[in-house]
């Protein structure tokens, strides 16, 4: 426990801002996990947003942010090409496997 008086408010203080940052990165990484399994292009700019809100504040790092924005949209992107290209083949094909030499 500190002596001076003015430290035991700083304690308080740091205790506060810690439990608010806290609560903050927990709430970005639920957004970023749901973003990322729903596979919703329109949900990421809302994402990216608190991402670089939580970086301006100084809860995050910038370049962590810019990290998991690039991230989520390569994940999406990622799923979106995947539902396309089973979209796009036909309904009772097999996928192809591509045969080696036996040595």
């Amino acid at each position: 426990m500190p002596n001076i008086k003015a430290a035991v408010k700083w304690v308080r203080q740091s205790d506060k801002r810690a439990l608010r940052n806290r609560d903050v990165k927990t709430r970005l990484k639920t957004l970023f996990k749901k973003a990322r399994l729903s596979g919703d292009v329109e949900a990421i700019p809302a994402v990216e947003h608190d991402f670089d809100k939580a970086a301006q504040k100084g809860i995050i790092h910038p370049n962590k942010a810019a990290r998991k924005k690039s991230r989520l949209a390569k994940a999406v992107k990622l799923q979106a090409d995947q539902l396309a290209a089973a979209a796009s083949a036909p309904a009772g094909a097999k996928p192809t496997r591509k045969r080696t030499a036996k040595r």
